[in-house]
């Protein structure tokens, strides 16, 4: 049975990451640290390596090279059932084939927990994380009748019944409306503050900026940088990275970055017929 984790410990490690998908090198040598009490907000362009990252600190996909350590033993000396207990993840999208009702997709959460003395808190955790994630008022409706963002909440409230001390979330923003955005990323917090690790890929900056204590951008497989959104989110750094003129600046409230992509009125770019970006 997994133990409370001490604030500061490291849930989560990658050294050396290297993973080659078709022949390609989709990490190129990672190291990074989760810590308990802390949300970490990977980020970065598209085919960056983002989810590639979150899938190998969540033993779905081997490593080509380095090591990939949970709880502080290599993923591959968990067995399925140990591993599930210490982290949970929630990948970029949710389908099933069949038409379980959402109470019952919820409900698959606590499978890691049969046969444990926490099993008779089942119902309880299930109700929470329903209620947590705005999908109790749903519970009996087949989860194949749901929208996309109904979908999306309901498999975060599976990885919340599930309540391992590291979890893993994949784009769990994309497809919710702003209210229910911010709601993640308070959740996020809230598991945090309760001394859980969470590692999210984010591609809203501001999300990232606003929620996240730590940042790591990557780039072509490689972590580009890695620490406070305050410091990480550089307007040069951005810009060429993702290859879109930003400007960052402090909210005036908050002094959180707010990343903004530099614009025109957008005539000018119709009228070159493309985007110009060899100022990035």
């Amino acid at each position: 049975m997994p133990g409370h984790p001490a604030p500061g410990s490291a849930l989560a490690e990658a050294v050396g990451l290297r993973v080659r998908l078709g022949g390609r090198e989709v990490l190129a040598g990672i190291d990074l640290t989760v810590r308990a009490g802390e949300v970490l907000a990977l980020a970065g362009p598209n085919g960056a390596g983002k989810s590639t990252l979150l899938a190998a600190l969540a033993a779905d996909l081997p490593a080509t090279g380095g090591v990939v350590r949970i709880d502080g033993r290599p993923v591959g000396d968990w067995a399925a059932r140990d591993l599930a207990l210490r982290r949970s993840v929630l990948p970029q999208s949710a389908a099933m084939s069949f038409p379980f009702p959402v109470g019952d997709v919820v409900r698959m959460g606590r499978a890691p927990w049969a046969g444990t003395p926490l099993a008779d808190a089942d119902e309880q955790a299930v109700a929470a994380a329903m209620a947590r994630a705005e999908v109790a008022g749903f519970a009996a409706r087949p989860f194949s009748a749901l929208s996309g963002g109904e979908r999306a909440r309901v498999a975060l409230a599976r990885v919340l019944a599930q309540q391992a001390p590291l979890l893993l979330l994949d784009e769990p923003t994309a497809a919710l409306d702003l209210r229910h955005q911010e709601l993640v990323l308070r959740i996020c917090r809230e598991r945090a503050a309760a001394g859980d690790a969470v590692v999210v890929v984010l591609h809203d900056l501001g999300l990232a900026a606003a929620y996240a204590d730590r940042a790591a951008v990557l780039h072509e497989g490689r972590i580009a940088v890695d620490g406070p959104p305050a410091e990480a989110f550089g307007d040069e750094l951005l810009s060429r990275v993702y290859r879109q003129p930003v400007e960052v600046f402090p909210h005036p409230r908050t002094g959180a970055p707010l990343v903004v992509p530099v614009r025109d009125d957008g005539r000018s770019a119709v009228r070159k017929g493309h985007i110009d970006l060899t100022s990035a």
